[in-house]
């Protein structure tokens, strides 16, 4: 495993940042660009996602870097929670929706994977 200097290095903030820049585009579009309490919660969620991590890493203790990794990955269970009701709410179809779903995960298994390689070292 190449060495980590920099928050920038890790794998799940990149994947963090793909999925902030998914939410903020899809967030511009139909009827959630006018709701503007939803589409501030949404945006937040996923900026916590991503900003977590560099938090996290910016720590010294392991235990506080776990902790903020772990805030990042229930960021993305809201985000993903927020998805089910713009689908439920008709504010986008399935289609649009399963492809942040899919980034979300993704990005959630890599902190998790990131939380035990820490914890275990």
């Amino acid at each position: 495993m190449a060495k980590v200097e920099r928050f920038e290095d890790l794998k799940c903030w990149q994947e963090a940042r793909i999925l902030v820049r998914m939410v903020y585009e899809i967030a511009e579009k139909g009827k959630l660009k006018n709701d503007f309490d939803t589409k501030s919660q949404f945006r937040r969620a996923a900026l916590s996602v991503m900003n977590n991590i560099a938090e996290g890493f910016g720590r010294y203790h392991k235990k506080e870097y776990t902790r903020f990794l772990d805030i990042s990955q229930s960021s993305c269970s809201e985000v993903k929670s927020m998805l089910y009701v713009l689908e439920d709410l008709k504010y986008f179809d399935e289609t649009e929706v399963k492809l942040i779903h899919e980034q979300a995960d993704k990005t959630r298994n890599m902190t998790l994977a990131l939380i035990r390689y820490i914890t275990k070292t």
